[in-house]
């Protein structure tokens, strides 16, 4: 399976960042890729910086204005694609969607992200409905794609209970840096730990892991802080973790990696973790704490 990444800088121009990514698509495409994935909400500005509410109308309908055109993308180019839009619903409710295009342009699922972050610089309660679609992996005509947004990688339930629906790939559309006031070292330890825990779903899994983040200095215009500088870095790893693609960290990238999906069958049969749990025992992880 051919996966292509677009990693890329964005700005408040929606025309220009998708306009961007269509060419990401093009150049993916180029290469031989069958799948494409989009970083997290490609469309616009990290808007989640600050708390306000002009900023809901970038929101848009599923379908809508900007599905359409990446439906027609899809088709052009003869992919499967995942795309990362802000989702309006209803008045009120607002989601982070995740939508996967069938080759010919039809929609072939949607995922609503389920953990939703609350932290300085991430405001994204203020935005976002928690996702209702639960982990369920998306059929494709290259495969069962388990499609989570970027908070969920850090969330080893959600990797496993899309592996145990039958998820043949673990895919996260990602937005993530480093706030300005970070230390060299904070920043260090952060790309490690995002890169690690991923890795460790591929292993525990046995799946494969595309991650795509974006890049680039965006300004917090409320000025609360000095913005986020994304860290890019997108990567692709195999079944046992192992780094297949790591992308700079500095500037955007079109590019296409190669992975062969028969390595989970190989990789399940010498580590059969899934085989040996103990799921007679596992009660206690439905509570919030055990005391």
């Amino acid at each position: 399976m051919k996966i292509g990444i677009v990693q890329q800088s964005n700005s408040k121009d929606k025309v220009a960042n998708i306009e961007k990514s269509l060419k990401g698509i093009e150049a993916c495409k180029k290469q031989g890729a069958e799948l494409v994935v989009l970083q997290e909400l490609h469309c616009g500005i990290y808007f989640c910086q600050a708390e306000d509410t002009t900023m809901f109308d970038l929101a848009e309908p599923i379908p809508g204005e900007s599905s359409e055109i990446f439906s027609k993308s899809a088709k052009k180019n003869n992919i499967v694609l995942v795309t990362s839009l802000f989702e309006k619903r209803a008045p009120g409710i607002f989601h982070n969607t995740a939508v996967v295009f069938e080759n010919d342009g039809s929609i072939a699922g949607k995922y609503r992200k389920m953990h939703i972050p609350d932290d300085p610089a991430y405001y994204e309660k203020f935005y976002f409905t928690p996702g209702d679609l639960n982990f369920k992996p998306i059929q494709t005509s290259i495969g069962k794609l388990g499609v989570l947004v970027c908070w969920d990688q850090w969330y080893p339930e959600a990797a496993r209970l899309m592996a145990l629906n039958g998820a043949e790939i673990l895919i996260y559309p990602t937005a993530i840096g480093w706030e300005s006031t970070d230390s060299k070292e904070e920043k260090e330890r952060q790309h490690i730990a995002w890169q690690t825990i991923q890795r460790g779903h591929a292993i525990a899994n046995g799946l494969p892991v595309v991650a795509v983040n974006r890049v680039g200095h965006e300004a917090d215009w409320s000025g609360a802080t000095g913005g986020i500088d994304f860290w890019g870095q997108s990567f692709v790893a195999g079944p046992q973790g192992e780094i297949l693609f790591s992308a700079p960290g500095d500037e955007e990238i079109n590019h296409v990696i190669e992975i062969d999906p028969q390595r989970t069958e190989y990789v399940r049969r010498i580590w059969p973790f899934l085989r040996d749990r103990r799921i007679d025992a596992y009660e206690d992880i439905l509570k919030r704490y055990v005391d």
